[in-house]
């Protein structure tokens, strides 16, 4: 069975394959530079989830000896390169259409078809966005649009609903463009509609690319996955103090852990390994996502001047635990 994530990307691809054949043939009909770009524009977000379905294959594959946590960055990876493949592609030859039917414009023949293939795109690009929006607002709960985004570990679906909101602004900017150049006969309205569509397609690709990067060099996990951490070890009778945790995300559903803890002198190395099987027990619990947590005993205070040392960018190693 098909996970929601799956589900989405499918939704988008199957939509976008059927738009960017639909509207090849429109531009070719009518000659109009803004559905050429629109074209290009559909089938890089077709080839766009492609790569996100490969990306999701490969991400799932089992721990092994070379990838101990698995291989989750390597949906990052693909990530990432579906956001470059936006600026280059989808920008950039809309950013070239555009200038060169401004440079040499051109009568649009037969408009008509291109009021019909971009009223049918809006059909399949609408119905594509809402299974995204639908899994996004699901996914987000409570947290606001922008720190929802923000904080997503998963980038299949904002990456989806990034590329068919933008899909759907560049659709009716072609609209307005096509009706502008139609109604004033200037063909180079249609031109001015291809370059606003390569800077719409350019800031969807910067954010994109803004925030894969940071998924893939390795960001910390939630706010929430700490905190339990700390909670938890803070509630078990043997921690005189859970000093700090520090987490990273290495997949959508891969959250790698260290605790710093302070336990009681009292405890013998068994009590203390009894310990640390409760903390992981409940961290799991709470945190299916946590697949290692290594608990470091230390001091507060040298869990304080360690934190101090690797703010002031000094190596952690020069103070004894």
């Amino acid at each position: 069975m098909a996970s929601p994530e799956h589900k989405v990307v499918i939704a988008a691809l199957i939509g976008n394959l059927a738009v960017s054949v639909t509207k090849f043939v429109a531009a070719a009909i009518t000659g109009s530079s803004a559905m050429l770009s629109e074209g290009v524009h559909s089938m890089v977000d077709t080839t766009n989830e492609v790569l996100m379905l490969y990306g999701m294959r490969r991400a799932a594959r089992p721990v092994d000896g070379a990838h101990p946590f698995g291989h989750g960055r390597e949906l990052y990876f693909w990530a990432f390169i579906v956001a470059l493949l936006v600026f280059a592609l989808g920008a950039g030859v809309s950013a070239y259409e555009g200038v060169r039917h401004l440079r040499h414009p051109a009568p649009m023949e037969r408009p008509m078809v291109n009021y019909l293939v971009l009223g049918a795109s809006l059909v399949f690009e609408g119905f594509s966005w809402a299974v995204a929006m639908r899994e996004f607002r699901r996914s987000k709960g409570t947290l606001g649009w922008f720190e929802a985004f923000r904080q997503s570990k998963d980038p299949t679906t904002f990456t989806v609903l990034f590329e068919d909101t933008a899909a759907l602004l560049g659709l009716l900017v072609a609209l307005g463009g096509i009706a502008l150049a139609q109604a004033t006969g200037d063909p180079r309205w249609d031109g001015i509609a291809s370059l606003v569509i390569g800077l719409l397609l350019a800031v969807t690709a910067m954010l994109l690319v803004r925030e894969t990067k940071a998924l893939l060099l390795g960001e910390s996990a939630n706010q929430a996955v700490r905190d339990d951490i700390l909670r938890i070890a803070d509630a078990d009778p043997d921690v005189r103090c859970a000093n700090g945790a520090i987490t990273q995300q290495f997949g959508p559903e891969t959250v790698v852990a260290a605790l710093s803890a302070d336990f009681h002198d009292r405890l013998t190395t068994p009590e203390i390994e009894a310990c640390i099987r409760r903390i992981e027990t409940g961290v799991q619990e709470a945190h299916p996502e946590v697949v290692a947590l290594f608990v470091k005993p230390q001091t507060a205070e040298t869990w304080r001047q360690r934190m101090l040392r690797a703010r002031r960018g000094e190596p952690p190693t020069a103070v004894a635990s």
